[in-house]
């Protein structure tokens, strides 16, 4: 399976904060930021490069631009808490928007948003800070490719092996970032031990 679980100690502090069930929505959010910061950092490392020239104040020198442009697509409404990141690093990101809400009875996901840029000439980076059943995840990025995108990737918070698997079945060509890697799904395909609901804690709508 292609995971790829961030491994640095900031990383996991700030996983840690948004765990502790006492961290207020204001502090939740700035964690949630500052992490998909890193995860995004991670997940665009091997963004395609041109070599070209700019002159300096000096002289002219070898300079390197991204080779492509870079498409941000949250799940509506908890992905929306990882969008500012992106576009902070990306400033010339393309947006769009795909939302789907779980039945929290089926666990399944109903569409009832889709507003997409051009993708397929670019990166696409999947937001959605929950990979829980990967159910989803795994019905967005179909939608990425029904439109053309063909280089994906998935950027989670925290991932549930469950969720892992489904995306690795249904989109082996699209890895993953998160994290953190958790134990597992509860009766109500909640992630244990997880963080809980994360766009109620995002925005405060308990």
């Amino acid at each position: 399976m292609s995971l790829n679980v961030l491994d640095h100690p900031l990383a996991q502090h700030l996983v840690a904060l948004l765990r502790d069930v006492e961290t207020e929505p204001g502090a939740f959010r700035i964690a949630a930021d500052k992490l998909t910061s890193l995860l995004v950092w991670e997940a665009t490392r091997d963004l395609p490069m041109v070599e070209g020239t700019v002159q300096t104040p000096l002289e002219i020198t070898p300079a390197f631009r991204l080779a492509k442009p870079i498409a941000a697509i949250p799940i509506l409404r908890a992905g929306l808490g990882m969008l500012e990141s992106v576009t902070t690093l990306f400033p010339d990101v393309r947006v769009g928007y795909i939302g789907l809400e779980r039945n929290h009875s089926t666990a399944i996901a109903s569409s009832y948003y889709r507003k997409l840029p051009r993708v397929d000439d670019c990166v696409s980076l999947c937001l959605d800070p929950m990979l829980a059943t990967g159910g989803s995840a795994s019905q967005a990025i179909s939608l990425l490719k029904e439109v053309g995108a063909t280089q994906i990737k998935m950027v989670c918070v925290v991932a549930a092996p469950e969720g892992v698997a489904r995306l690795t079945a249904d989109h082996p060509d699209v890895p993953i970032f998160s994290a953190a890697l958790d134990r597992g799904l509860n009766d109500h395909k909640y992630i244990l031990p997880g963080l809980g609901d994360f766009g109620d804690r995002l925005y405060g709508t308990f």
